[in-house]
């Protein structure tokens, strides 16, 4: 399987180092991913990881912009401003340098976390109260779905 499912925490190593999840560095290697995508996610205290594939996602969408736009300029100004490629080392490790740790607020422990065709890296106490919300808010959909469709389910 080349998609990332499921999520882990790692310790920091006294080097800044942390291990990405075997089940991680599968996906890559599958992909054949050899620089890791980096992005500070734009409305998450977590960055985005994945192959070459996910910045063309985004350069594709860039493409679509007219260049004299500001849009345009913000874009490009996010997807690489904001944006650094990082490479695993020889045991699967991944440095965290400032660029990750400021934004996302790391200090000894990573959360890795699947997203499908990317994954993200979180500090485990954002996780986990940014996974309760997310959980709530589908609760609440799913409920007002079942009363709109006249069942009970909760």
């Amino acid at each position: 399987m080349d998609r990332f499912l499921s999520n882990a925490v790692n310790k920091i190593d006294a080097k800044g180092r942390v291990s990405v999840p075997a089940a991680f560095r599968s996906a890559l290697g599958k992909r054949g991913v050899e620089d890791i995508y980096a992005l500070r996610a734009l409305d998450e205290p977590a960055v985005n990881l994945g192959g070459p594939d996910l910045l063309d996602r985004f350069e594709q969408r860039l493409a679509q912009e007219d260049p004299f736009l500001a849009t345009a300029d913000d874009m490009s100004l996010y997807f690489y401003g904001d944006g650094t490629f990082l490479k695993l080392d020889q045991d699967g490790r991944l440095t965290l340098s400032d660029f990750i740790r400021q934004h996302t607020g790391i200090t000894s422990e990573v959360a890795f976390v699947g997203r499908g065709h990317f994954f993200q890296m979180w500090q485990p106490q954002r996780f986990e109260a940014h996974r309760d919300e997310a959980r709530a808010r589908l609760l609440k959909l799913r409920r007002a779905a079942s009363v709109e469709a006249g069942g009970d389910r909760g």
